[in-house]
């Protein structure tokens, strides 16, 4: 079970307080950090603002911070958990995610969700459609994200979405193609397109207990679009009530049971360690004590 981090973005207020370059000065001293101490992945949300109530604090924009972070990393991957697809044209989507895998040597995962978030939608000028419509913005944006990064001469004329002749060059490097995980819980519509386009479905904050009810379901999924299920790789981002643990043994054992799952990847979050240094620490040594994280932090002691 691979183990990534959320880098502390702005989202959760993290950066109240400070001013924008000292904000960002701690966002690339965490994302160094991390790589030492030996996460797989780095994630950022894709969020122009903050919770309700709105307020006027520092928070960074996903695409461009991650390119930033390309080049002051080495070794870690990168990833959107997850972007919202219709806040940028989809074959921009596809454009920009293959640049930024140029740029980093080939170390991207491009993640995808409908997007739920209403405060921002409106305050930015999105407007928000209903739950159906967003998942199939999502799908017409999926459809031609993969086309774009498979193929060259790509069209197809979605509800939402549509290109025409289009060209993609450079597709990133890696090869097939870049990875897509498709971010989140709904049984129906979400787990269908991730069984359909997805290298990863990630689950949000769900407990050992519901993965493993949830497993049944996803394998159908994939049946359903001709799939075989073992290679639909399946993550948690690791908060609210799957990481309602405490430290030590609590979260272990919590740990244990994720990697007995067969989970592929598990996403912490890091926003604390803005304010407290010891947040990653403690993450590390727990992960360690159950067989991850094997790589120790060596030129930061």
């Amino acid at each position: 079970m691979k183990v990534g981090l959320v880098l502390p973005q702005g989202c959760d207020r993290e950066y109240r307080g400070f001013g924008a370059a000292a904000a960002w000065e701690l966002a690339c001293a965490a994302a160094v950090r991390a790589e030492a101490m030996g996460f797989e992945s780095l994630w950022m949300y894709d969020h122009f603002q903050v919770l309700p109530p709105p307020e006027a604090v520092p928070i960074f924009e996903s695409f461009v911070s991650l390119a930033a972070l390309s080049v002051k990393t080495t070794r870690i991957r990168l990833g959107h958990l997850v972007m919202a697809a219709a806040f940028r044209n989809a074959a921009l989507t596809a454009k920009m995610i293959s640049t930024l895998d140029v740029i980093s040597g080939g170390r991207v995962n491009l993640g995808m969700g409908a997007g739920w978030k209403e405060d921002e939608w409106t305050a930015y000028g999105y407007g928000f459609p209903d739950r159906a419509v967003r998942l199939t913005i999502l799908e017409d944006h999926l459809e031609i994200v993969t086309r774009l990064l498979t193929h060259d001469d790509a069209s197809y004329s979605g509800t939402y979405a549509s290109i025409s002749r289009a060209f993609n060059q450079p597709k990133g490097l890696q090869k097939p193609r870049i990875p897509i995980t498709v971010g989140g819980n709904g049984q129906v519509r979400t787990w269908r397109l991730a069984a359909r386009f997805a290298d990863e479905l990630n689950l949000d904050a769900l407990t050992p207990s519901q993965v493993r009810a949830a497993w049944p379901v996803i394998h159908q999924r994939c049946r359903e679009e001709g799939r075989d299920p073992s290679t639909l790789q399946v993550a948690v981002h690791f908060w609210g009530n799957a990481a309602d643990v405490r430290p030590g043994k609590e979260r272990r054992d919590r740990l244990r049971e994720y990697k007995e799952l067969g989970i592929s990847r598990l996403i912490f979050e890091a926003r604390d360690c803005v304010t407290d240094p010891r947040c990653l620490d403690l993450i590390v040594a727990d992960c360690q004590a159950v067989g991850l994280l094997s790589s120790p932090e060596s030129e930061l002691r």
